[in-house]
């Protein structure tokens, strides 16, 4: 099985997949840049898909790490034709997490909605943002050179959420301490929320070990390309 996911979750894949037991999956990961253009995320896992064929790397089942996350459908479009060709006898089946984006598996979705309509102006960070919101978020956005834009983007917010995903506390001490200042930066209170690895663990574990093909040892092994290398 490969799991093929966005960068900004290899920390947690690498962390469920190691946890024990998951030793017939193999981890790729792809840009977690991507996010800013959501348009390219079903594009590039294909193409990805492809490079791993012309290395002889086959599986039987891909989940990919991702939820909708703003590809306006293409995702599950993607999805979807592998799944007709795989009912036809050719080629793996493909799934995704269940859910719109990261913070609603993570949460999952009745405590995401929850949430969501306690206060629908929040401002959503997972474990990885805060820990690099100066460059995807002050930076990112372009608030670092045009101090007036975070006005503009997040005038109309009223609370940040931090939805932590790790159980180790000094870890969990570190992240928070980076989220509470992007909080202070942006002028909002902040929240936090424990919420583990919720549904992207529970999609993970849930599904049976395929059987394996015979490949060569060397590709055996759970594995994470070094391709894209995601900050820790």
């Amino acid at each position: 099985m490969l799991v093929l996911g966005c960068g900004a979750l290899a920390n947690e894949l690498q962390a469920i997949v190691g946890s024990g037991g998951l030793e017939h999956i193999d981890v790729e990961c792809l840009p977690a840049k991507l996010h800013n253009r959501p348009a390219l995320i079903a594009p590039e896992v294909r193409a990805r898909l492809d490079r791993l064929a012309q290395q002889g790397r086959t599986y039987e089942q891909i989940l990919l790490g991702y939820g909708d996350c703003g590809s306006a459908g293409a995702i599950d479009d993607l999805c979807a034709e592998f799944e007709r060709a795989h009912a036809a006898g050719d080629g793996p089946s493909m799934t995704r997490v269940p859910g719109a984006h990261c913070y609603e598996f993570f949460a999952t979705a009745p405590r995401f909605d929850e949430m969501s309509e306690a206060e629908p102006a929040t401002f959503y960070l997972t474990d990885y943002l805060a820990r690099h919101f100066d460059l995807l978020v002050w930076q990112g956005l372009g608030i670092a050179d045009h101090p007036e834009l975070a006005e503009l983007y997040f005038g109309n917010y009223r609370r940040v959420v931090l939805l932590t995903q790790t159980p180790d506390g000094a870890q969990r001490a570190r992240i928070e301490a980076c989220a509470r200042a992007g909080a202070e930066r942006l002028g909002l209170p902040l929240e936090i929320v424990e919420t583990g690895y919720g549904d992207l663990e529970t999609t993970l574990t849930s599904v049976p070990a395929p059987r394996r093909s015979t490949v060569p040892s060397e590709l055996a092994a759970p594995k994470r390309s070094d391709e894209h290398q995601v900050p820790a």
